[in-house]
């Protein structure tokens, strides 16, 4: 008895409390992404061209997130897409509230006595804005990966609008966490036939790189849409085998998520030449070698892609 009192009595590892944290911040900025979105000024501005943009629900989504975690936990290093000034952020930004049922499962012991300092979140707001701004609603995902030693460990994604087509009375959105030792949660885990190629990609984005490596895979079909968040859950809800990009596009708030989230059930996330991203507070942002990833067989994939999109993307 006495040691059960002693287990219920320590407080969880700090990673578990981070995680639990992010579900609900995450469900926060979830709320902030569809009040905008229904209150009809999107507030757009192009960054560095029309294919990236930036609107009111990216800007709001990532204070409350990035002001929320550092409030509760100070000491993380947290990395969000947008620049946005440090000005003072409104109180009814912050979301202090914690996920309990995530509590309850033990941490990982490779990761029980991880030091605040020494974790770095990765902050995507609203990873799919093109698609939010075109009402591709489906697409959008909000993005938070927990990053220690430079490995993605854990990460949450919500779908903002996850059953908007579902009518009335559908429950909107849901919230997708995942913890390397652990598992991953909140969806159905779904695996393609081996033999079936289905490779999701770039919507906005593609090249003849892109579409080089693409067909090299011999796919029986190619999906396009937004968002690395949305294309990972393609993967572990057995939409679709494999997510091929072979461009810089994308950044480590893009990735860091997702990655936790596939390699929590047994999938793999690499660049097109097989080599691991880092996600140290001090890597560059831009995932410069491309993404490939895989639930399953990611080998078939990897040895599929052409030498001239490996030396292209060295």
């Amino acid at each position: 008895m006495a040691a059960e009192v002693y287990i219920m009595s320590s407080s969880p590892a700090v990673l578990m409390r981070l995680v639990a944290s992010s579900f609900t911040i995450a469900e926060k900025a979830a709320t902030i992404v569809r009040n905008v979105m229904s209150g009809g000024d999107l507030g757009i501005v192009e960054k560095s061209g029309v294919d990236d943009l930036q609107t009111k629900a990216d800007r709001l989504a990532q204070q409350s997130i990035c002001a929320s975690l550092s409030r509760k936990f100070p000491k993380v290093t947290v990395i969000g897409e947008e620049e946005l000034p440090s000005e003072n952020v409104s109180e009814e930004l912050i979301e202090s509230g914690q996920n309990e049922e995530i509590l309850k499962y033990p941490c990982p012991s490779q990761y029980d006595c991880i030091k605040e300092e020494e974790l770095v979140v990765w902050v995507d707001p609203l990873d799919g804005t093109k698609e939010y701004t075109e009402g591709l609603l489906d697409h959008v995902t909000v993005l938070i990966g927990i990053a220690y030693e430079g490995k993605a460990i854990a990460g949450v994604i919500n779908q903002p609008y996850y059953n908007y087509e579902a009518g009335k009375g559908a429950v909107l959105g849901r919230t997708i966490w995942g913890v390397l030792g652990i598992g991953a949660f909140g969806f159905q885990l779904k695996e393609l036939p081996a033999e079936k190629h289905i490779v999701t990609t770039t919507r906005s984005h593609g090249n003849k790189l892109v579409n080089d490596c693409v067909t090299a895979m011999n796919p029986h079909s190619v999906i396009r849409v937004g968002g690395a968040g949305n294309k990972i859950i393609q993967l572990i809800e057995g939409k679709a085998s494999a997510y091929v990009f072979a461009s810089p596009g994308c950044k480590k708030w893009d990735t860091c998520a997702p990655e936790a989230i596939l390699h929590a059930v047994g999938g793999k996330l690499t660049d097109m030449n097989g080599n691991a991203y880092q996600y140290h507070k001090d890597v560059k942002y831009m995932n410069s070698a491309g993404v490939l990833a895989a639930l399953r067989n990611f080998d078939y994939y990897a040895s599929h892609v052409p030498e001239s999109v490996k030396q292209a993307l060295k």
